[in-house]
C-alpha cells in the first residue's frame, strides 16, 4: 500500500519525467527527499549532456549529498518513475540511500528484482528498503508513449 508521500513525491518524478520527455530524453525523473522535504531532483539528461551518466537517479542523488553536506545520505529515500539500472542502483547502495520508490519495472535492465537484485543482494554492505509499483502506470505510460512516437519518426 502506498502513502499519501509516496504519491505526492512521486508526482514530482513525474513531473521531471515529463520535463525529460520535452527535451527529447527518455522520460524517467527522481527526487530525494530527506525529512519530508526535496533535497535532490534528478531527469534523464544523457543525450543534452552527451554523457553516459547523467540518469535521473544520480542527479538526484548528487544533488542531495550537496543540498546536505554529505555523501552518505542515510535518512534519505529516493523516489524514482522506473526501475534503477545496475549503475544507478550501486550508486544508491554506495550512497547508503534508506529507501528506493519506484514506479515500473524495467524488464530490461532493472537492478530491482527484475534483471538483477542488487539493491537486495546480501553480500553488500548496504540494503536500501524497496517499495515497487508506485504509480507504475502512469510511469510505464510515459514511457510506452516517448517509444511509440520515437518508433513513429523512423
Amino acid at each position: 500500500m502506498t502513502s499519501r508521500e509516496d504519491e505526492r513525491f512521486m508526482d514530482e518524478a513525474l513531473s521531471l519525467a515529463d520535463e525529460a520527455a520535452a527535451a527529447g530524453e527518455v522520460p524517467v525523473g527522481a527526487v530525494a527527499v530527506f525529512e519530508g522535504r526535496v533535497v535532490g531532483r534528478g531527469r534523464n539528461a544523457r543525450e543534452a549532456e552527451r554523457d553516459p551518466l547523467a540518469h535521473a537517479e544520480l542527479r538526484a542523488i548528487t544533488e542531495a549529498a550537496r543540498a546536505l553536506g554529505r555523501w552518505r545520505l542515510s535518512g534519505v529515500t529516493l523516489y524514482a518513475t522506473l526501475e534503477p539500472c545496475p549503475m544507478c542502483a550501486g550508486a544508491l547502495v554506495n550512497a547508503r540511500v534508506d529507501t528506493v520508490v519506484y514506479g515500473c519495472d524495467d524488464p530490461k535492465a532493472g537492478a530491482a528484482g527484475s534483471v538483477l537484485a542488487v539493491l537486495n543482494e546480501p553480500r553488500l554492505n548496504h540494503r536500501p528498503a524497496l517499495r515497487r509499483g508506485v504509480r507504475a502506470q502512469e510511469s510505464a505510460g510515459r514511457l510506452r508513449a516517448f517509444f511509440r512516437a520515437r518508433r513513429g519518426k523512423s
